[in-house]
């Protein structure tokens, strides 16, 4: 009979555990919960079987709730829990060889001190020397980042 109650405990820790994990994420009563019958399992195990029995059934919940857990990550459950999604985006890196220092044009925004300004027939995001540069003022190219060029604003 203590056997059957053992199991019994045990299978309600993991419900509680995995009810924790998935259901109600934090540190809550189930978690506690499941811990302390799955402790209370073990120590019924030492007691009435003595320590072969406790041992293995130490050894038993320390393999069987990770397998549980990976099983229940891999399915269909488990997969609508995790985040799927691809980040297809990239960043523009500036082609140096369309640009070149003292090059001239005009700021479609406004550049406080970043914004976007066209140079030679090519919008590129640009960055003031310090200055703010409303829009549609004319500026030069004073030098070349990775992504942006550096630009002070010309009379």
């Amino acid at each position: 009979m203590t056997i059957l109650i053992i199991l019994l405990l045990i299978a309600l820790g993991i419900i509680l555990l995995l009810l924790e994990f998935a259901v109600i994420p934090g540190f809550t009563v189930f978690g506690v919960g499941g811990m302390a019958l799955l402790g209370y399992s073990v120590y019924l195990a030492f007691v009435h079987y003595g320590n072969l029995a406790g041992i293995i059934t130490v050894i038993f919940l320390i393999t069987l709730i990770p397998i549980l857990f990976f099983k229940f990550l891999k399915s269909k459950a488990g997969k609508k829990m995790q985040l799927d999604s691809k980040i297809t985006g990239v960043v523009d890196v500036l082609e140096k060889e369309r640009f070149k220092i003292g090059d001239k044009g005009k700021a479609i925004s406004r550049l406080a001190p970043i914004g976007k300004v066209e140079i030679n027939s090519h919008i590129v995001e640009g960055k003031s020397t310090g200055d703010f540069i409303d829009d549609g003022a004319t500026v030069e190219v004073v030098s070349l980042q990775d992504n942006k060029l550096i630009v002070k604003q010309i009379q």
